[in-house]
């Protein structure tokens, strides 16, 4: 079993608390306020959950130097109160920043729930030979 920190727990919390903010932020009309302090507490929990240098190494490897630019500059964005703007940097940002996980993401989450037609459209999306399970 996973043993988790009191660091990360406070993480996980700061990380909910910004992902609330940003989508409360997005439902009023892109609320410049709600969404910089979103982005804060999101930047926050993340570098709480999985640590300052590591969070610095995310960020500024050289293949995903180009996604980090964008994210941050999006985040610079509404900091400076471009809502609209930013959220779209900051969206294109996070496209090119985790584009190799969303993959396994939607791997993972089609082996949680069965359903046979969307995973043969997956299996045939990847290339792989097709079944249903």
């Amino acid at each position: 079993m996973v043993s988790i920190t009191e660091t990360q727990k406070i993480g996980v919390g700061l990380t909910g608390f910004g992902l609330f903010f940003l989508l409360f932020g997005v439902l009023l009309y892109f609320d410049s306020v709600l969404l910089a302090f979103g982005n804060v507490l999101f930047l926050t929990g993340l570098t709480f959950i999985i640590g300052l240098r590591r969070s610095a190494g995310f960020f500024f490897q050289r293949q995903k130097l180009r996604g980090s630019t964008f994210f941050l500059g999006g985040v610079a964005l509404v900091l400076f109160r471009w809502p609209i703007i930013g959220m779209a940097v900051e969206s294109y940002g996070f496209v090119l920043l985790f584009r190799t996980f969303f993959p396994v993401a939607c791997g993972f989450i089609l082996s949680l729930v069965n359903i046979p037609y969307l995973n043969v459209l997956y299996n045939s999306f990847l290339g792989s030979s097709p079944s249903i399970v």
